[in-house]
């Protein structure tokens, strides 16, 4: 759990696998879901160059509000980095990404990561609600539909029921 704002947050963690056995179920992976982390490989080129098949799929089958992150891992193996960093910031300047690099061994910036993630959601969340509670279903902000309903007290006074029906 991670708390934001005095507000939890449950992580589900899904690892994917970049093969062909998992695209068949990929639509139940993405259902649901109001945040991704795009993951490559800073030492291996290949896993960056599939980030963007990855992007396309994640948005053909995810919420279109869905707030996504590019993160570069194992910087703490910069001297075998196949990935420049810039070219990372570059492609996720141009797609609309959060960018972060990190090290999952050393533990650089793996919380940022979930921070800069749930934070966004979080004000994503926020303004729905905002914008839900300015357009109310009957045009007045101020107004509560619903039944009134007596819950006594220590100093209150129950009223007798009536007979609904005489006869």
């Amino acid at each position: 759990m991670l708390f934001l704002v005095r507000t939890a947050f449950r992580l589900d963690k899904w690892r994917r696998n970049l093969t062909i056995l998992y695209r068949a179920v990929t639509s139940a992976y993405y259902r649901g879901a109001v945040g991704a982390m795009l993951v490559y490989d800073i030492t291996k080129r290949q896993t960056f160059d599939h980030i963007p098949r990855w992007l396309e799929e994640l948005r053909a089958h995810a919420d279109r509000n869905i707030v996504i992150i590019l993160i570069g891992n194992k910087t703490d193996l910069k001297d075998q980095r196949a990935v420049p960093t810039e070219d990372a910031k570059e492609f996720a300047q141009k797609e609309g990404l959060f960018f972060l690099e990190t090290s999952a061994m050393e533990a650089t910036n793996v919380e940022d990561a979930f921070s800069t993630v749930l934070t966004e959601i979080f004000n994503i969340v926020n303004k729905k609600n905002l914008a839900a509670d300015d357009n109310p279903p009957n045009g007045n902000p101020a107004s509560l539909s619903g039944k009134k309903i007596l819950v006594p007290g220590p100093a209150q006074v129950i009223p007798e029921k009536r007979a609904c029906c005489r006869s």
